[in-house]
């Protein structure tokens, strides 16, 4: 994948290093590191510079961001995928139930990563798959895929420091209370490789906030907003159970309560800075007719 970018030097980065300027556009070491080994990827002025050179007010700094894409061990096979919005540097898609977001040692085919993987191909272009946040195979919504190095490090980096705010949707077992928040360490269970629990010991550091939207008092069910400050794996299904209020579905949480045929969780809403335009995007989506349907008032 290739990206040119170019910039108009202000009074705020004159006298600065070019190198300088990157860092603080949040270029990422290895993205530096690439457009120096590119032939003519950075011009200053129509003239490969290097990177120590400083800058005048009013220069045109151009950046050609080539990316060496090594052989990928994933499929390019054709797999339906709902993008919601796509620009030269990210795409967001609302992936639906029962699609991992990438191959593994039970699942090679039929994921995100293959369909992205086709997608590009029919266009004749290179792709190296990077998604910001991942969702379990069952866990349905929106999810952020970076097009190249420089958006998937910046976008990775937001990730990291919780600038990337998430809000899920799920139906729990049970009246949750009106509002709270749940803050209990998670490690995983010493005899699983894929399970997680609350652990005051050895776990790590774990936030999750709610809100109850809804209570079927019926069918004993309530529908909760959540807000992710940490993201741990498994963190609002493990943190759920903890409080007494499992996700109903949950094969493996809560897997005698079978009312969905998977885990109720919807990843509904992402806000974030644009790596590279640095404005802010929001994508909202909603709850999907095979949970809709248990709340068909909402």
């Amino acid at each position: 994948m290739e990206r040119t970018l170019e910039y108009i030097i202000t009074n705020e980065f004159h006298n600065k290093t070019i190198e300088q300027f990157l860092k603080e556009q949040e270029f990422p070491h290895q993205a530096i590191v690439q457009l120096k080994k590119t032939p003519e990827g950075i011009l200053r002025n129509g003239v490969w510079a290097y990177v120590n050179e400083k800058l005048c007010t009013g220069d045109l700094l151009c950046l050609h961001l080539v990316e060496t894409v090594p052989e990928s061990s994933i499929a390019p096979l054709y797999v339906p995928l709902n993008i919601v919005y796509e620009d030269e540097d990210l795409l967001i898609i609302d992936k639906p139930a029962n699609m991992p977001i990438h191959p593994s040692m039970n699942h090679h085919e039929g994921t995100v990563a293959n369909g992205l993987m086709y997608y590009f191909n029919e266009q004749g272009k290179e792709f190296t798959f990077r998604a910001i946040n991942r969702l379990d195979r069952d866990t349905s919504g929106l999810t952020i895929v970076a097009k190249h190095l420089l958006s998937g490090g910046i976008l990775s980096r937001q990730a990291s420091t919780k600038e990337i705010q998430r809000t899920y949707l799920a139906i729990c077992q049970g009246n949750i209370p009106e509002r709270g928040t749940i803050d209990a360490p998670i490690a995983r269970m010493a005899d699983s490789t894929i399970e997680r629990c609350v652990n005051y010991e050895n776990g790590e550091h774990a936030v999750t906030h709610f809100t109850k939207i809804a209570y079927d008092e019926v069918k004993n069910l309530s529908l909760v907003e959540l807000k992710l400050e940490t993201g741990r794996t498994h963190q609002i299904r493990v943190h759920l159970k903890h409080l007494g209020y499992p996700i109903i579905g949950d094969f493996l949480y809560n897997p005698d309560y079978t009312y969905s045929k998977r885990q109720a969780l919807h990843s509904a809403s992402l806000t974030f800075t644009h790596p590279i335009t640095k404005k802010e995007m929001h994508f909202a989506s909603p709850l999907p007719e095979d949970l809709k349907c248990i709340f068909p008032h909402i």
